[in-house]
């Protein structure tokens, strides 16, 4: 049987700032923004290419805003990554570059952190 991770609940305080922040900085597709009734909206957004997605709105989760720490996404050029992102106008870190591979970090508005990875060449 496989078990596929696919969905991360994110709890944020602001849906439409972190809806923007997620599409316009990050680069994230809004997959979903519904209004499931007056106490619920769901909003679904992926990072191009993953197969897990995020998900933020009201009342989905009761975790604190700005308390998920190190989610990681991989890429297979991290330069290029860093560029976009400070293209978008994204306030990412420089490339750090370790033995287990090159990082650069960031937050979104509310605190929730980020890594994105490239992984060592193998072999």
């Amino acid at each position: 049987m496989e078990w596929k991770l696919e969905l991360i609940m994110l709890p944020v305080s602001d849906v439409d700032r972190a809806k923007a922040f997620y599409t316009d900085k990050a680069g994230f597709v809004a997959d979903h923004d519904v209004q499931v009734d007056a106490e619920v909206r769901f909003v679904q957004l992926t990072p191009p290419g993953s197969a897990c997605s995020i998900a933020i709105g009201t009342g989905i989760t009761d975790g604190a805003p700005g308390s998920v720490k190190g989610l990681q996404m991989v890429v297979p050029d991290i330069q290029a990554a860093h560029d976009q992102l400070a293209e978008r106008g994204m306030d990412v870190s420089d490339v750090s570059v370790l033995a287990w591979g090159s990082f650069v970090y960031f937050n979104d508005p509310d605190g929730n952190s980020w890594a994105v990875q490239e992984l060592p060449k193998r072999g």
